[in-house]
Parts: C-alpha cells; sequence; structure tokens
C-alpha cells in the first residue's frame, strides 16, 4: 500500500515535495501479542503464580486434599495468576518506575 506523506513546504518558490512511504503488513494481534517474548514471559510467570499459589494454599491448610472446597483452590490459583502477571506487566517490571 503506497501513502504520499506531506512532506515540506517551501514558501518562497511554493515548491511542495512529497516522500512515498512503504507500509509492511503487521501480522495477526497474536503474533504480535501473545507469541512475543514479553507474552510468553508473561505467560509462564502467570502458570508458576498459580502453582506458588496452589501449593501454598495446600501446606498452610494443613487438610486432606479431598476435604478442601474447589472454590478455595480457584481463589488461590486465581491470585497466585495475578501476581504472576502483575511481575512482568507492573510500571517497574518495564523500567517505568
Amino acid at each position: 500500500m503506497d501513502i504520499f506523506i506531506y512532506l515540506h513546504i517551501n514558501i518562497y518558490n511554493l515548491k511542495m515535495e512529497f516522500k512515498k512511504l512503504e507500509i509492511k503488513p503487521e501480522g495477526s494481534w497474536v503474533n504480535r501479542t501473545i507469541l512475543s517474548q514479553h507474552g510468553k514471559k508473561t505467560i509462564i510467570y502467570i502458570l508458576l503464580g498459580a502453582i506458588v499459589g496452589f501449593v501454598l494454599f495446600f501446606v498452610t491448610q494443613e487438610k486432606q486434599l479431598t476435604e478442601i472446597a474447589a472454590g478455595d483452590i480457584i481463589k488461590s490459583v486465581a491470585m497466585g495468576g495475578f501476581f504472576g502477571f502483575f511481575i512482568t506487566n507492573s510500571p517497574c517490571a518495564r523500567n517505568k518506575c
């Protein structure tokens, strides 16, 4: 796709110059976000946070696995996943503190 961009106007000669701009396709949203290096790192940290959340819940409850309600496990896994997401996407993680 060719787009012409206004580049310069010379007032004394009343001459305009244009530059041809080449635009390349960016690819799909999945390739730009999820499959990027940062996207892969975020997914790994979310999974690690979810695993740590489950392990901490299991260790601190001192109950048999059959006695624990699924809702309690989901809350702990979700909280751990959120911490994993926050670690990779917080402003300080991107050096913007």
